[in-house]
């Protein structure tokens, strides 16, 4: 052993340990001291940093009813948590994704889809307070101390090829955090402490279990892929479904409240409306062409990519993920102000720079290289469209990207899109309306199967509105029980 080698890293060493030794905290929940590199003010810059670029991503979904009723319940159960002190703030996503998820600092996020698929109250009571339960027990604090400990990078974003994926980060801005996948100690404590804060604030946290069983059939019924992040990064759901039956007896036990809200009426009213899946409004596909109703523009993209509708861009990728294409607005004043922010931006050399009408559209087209000097077979070549829409005064950008030996084989998918972006001017086209959540009183009693049958709902959907309900086709339904229908806007209630 080199004694003199050890000598020479000792100030680092020293270093280190003290670092370390100051940098122990307390946690909130479990009393512990824990080893963190993120004070609470960090913790709260962080969220608050974060959260303007969630909001950008998904936007919110505006209904004043839903977010009091979030905000009142979120409060009250904060006040019984182990940071009962710390602002939190509660929003809704205008997202059809079954989720729910917490920034560091306090900021908590449903869903629409997530909340269209709760069924009471206290479904919804359990999930809120496990999303409370990651922010009282700072596990974004410590995940953020392991990452340091270990040097590994976050990774986000689609799954693209090194070469590309510089783009695909530049262009999802502010999602990092909430892709960031828990460990399933810290999922399973946040179960813990959803039954706890529930139960506190008088809800029965045996239907935060029941919940888990929705969250189950929602996987068998989509495929592991479609499973959003909720679903995905969490504990199996039929182990979770017998835990957080048996902590809902322990907390029951001990706090022996006269009774446990469920709420399954007050929570249906309150949902009654609330859109349902995806909102063509905001932009849908149908045959291949890709429709914007509210910006009135369309445009075609390759058979067989994948595309992806967000409130801040569209992204469009092919099986291999070797290229994407990515729509978004541009800022600045002119096409060529724009285009050569662009260049500057991604430090591109200018391959061919044209302009040319689309669809009678003013635009500006752009080939350029991204050289990597390191390693010249990680370049990329890209080809871009500025579009002028005069009409709503903005300049869109549609950005096509592969590495640069594999271009050629991409550049005629490119084309095909970007060529026939155009105004969409079909009534039919816009006037599209969403599908929303419909509540019915059956009659008299009945199955699940033939209330949906008698308020003509489609047979092929029986068992998406089965999962939707949080029930069996043939469960017995009593006279006048409630349950929730699909329909489309504006259409007549059953």
């Amino acid at each position: 052993m080199n004694l003199s080698g050890i000598n020479r890293f000792l100030p680092l060493i020293t270093f280190l340990l003290l670092t370390i030794c100051f940098s122990c905290t307390r946690n909130p929940v479990t009393g512990k001291k824990q080893l963190s590199f993120m004070s609470i003010d960090q913790e709260k810059a962080m969220g608050a940093q974060s959260d303007p670029a969630v909001i950008a991503e998904f936007g919110l979904y505006e209904d004043k009813e839903i977010q009091d009723f979030i905000t009142r319940e979120g409060n009250k159960m904060v006040k019984v948590s182990h940071r009962p002190d710390l602002p939190f703030e509660f929003k809704i996503l205008n997202s059809p994704v079954v989720n729910a998820f917490a920034l560091p600092g306090g900021y908590v996020y449903f869903t629409r889809g997530i909340l269209a698929h709760f069924s009471n109250e206290a479904e919804f009571a359990g999930v809120l307070g496990h999303e409370i339960g990651h922010v009282t027990a700072r596990h974004s604090a410590e995940q953020y101390t392991n990452q340091i400990l270990s040097q590994v990078g976050l990774m986000v974003g689609l799954v693209l090829s090194p070469t590309v994926r510089q783009f695909a980060n530049e262009l999802s801005q502010g999602v990092q955090l909430m892709l960031l996948s828990n460990s399933r100690a810290h999922e399973s404590q946040s179960d813990e402490l959803g039954v706890e804060y529930s139960t506190k604030i008088g809800y029965d946290a045996n239907h935060m279990a029941n919940f888990f069983r929705t969250i189950g059939r929602l996987g068998e019924e989509s495929g592991a892929n479609a499973i959003p992040t909720f679903l995905s990064t969490h504990p199996n759901p039929a182990d979770r479904f017998t835990r957080v039956h048996e902590l809902a007896a322990e907390w029951q036990n001990k706090l022996q409240l006269p009774e446990y809200k469920v709420n399954r009426n007050s929570y249906l009213e309150l949902i009654d409306g609330i859109i349902y899946g995806e909102d063509p409004r905001e932009g849908y596909t149908d045959n291949g062409v890709f429709y914007h109703p509210q910006l009135r523009f369309q445009f075609p993209y390759p058979n067989g990519w994948r595309l992806v509708n967000t409130t801040s861009q569209v992204q469009m990728a092919p099986d291999n993920q070797n290229a994407l294409m990515v729509l978004s607005l541009a800022q600045g004043n002119s096409l060529e102000e724009v285009a050569q922010s662009f260049v500057q931006n991604f430090n591109l050399n200018v391959v061919e720079s044209n302009s040319k009408s689309v669809s009678g559209y003013n635009s500006l087209q752009l080939v350029a290289d991204q050289i990597n000097e390191q390693d010249p077979n990680q370049s990329v070549r890209l080809l871009t469209y500025f579009y002028l829409d005069r009409s709503n005064n903005v300049i869109y950008q549609m950005l096509g990207v592969a590495p640069r030996n594999e271009f050629g084989q991409f550049a005629n998918y490119f084309l095909f899109t970007m060529d026939n972006f155009k105004t969409l001017t079909d009534p039919a086209r816009i006037n599209v309306k969403p599908e929303q959540i419909k509540v019915a009183t059956v009659p008299s009693a009945m199955t699940l199967q033939q209330a949906l049958s008698r308020f003509n709902m489609p047979s092929s959907r029986f068992n998406e509105l089965a999962i939707l309900n949080s029930m069996e086709l043939n469960q017995r339904l009593n006279a006048n029980d409630k349950i929730k229908l699909v329909v489309r806007a504006n259409t007549v209630n059953p």
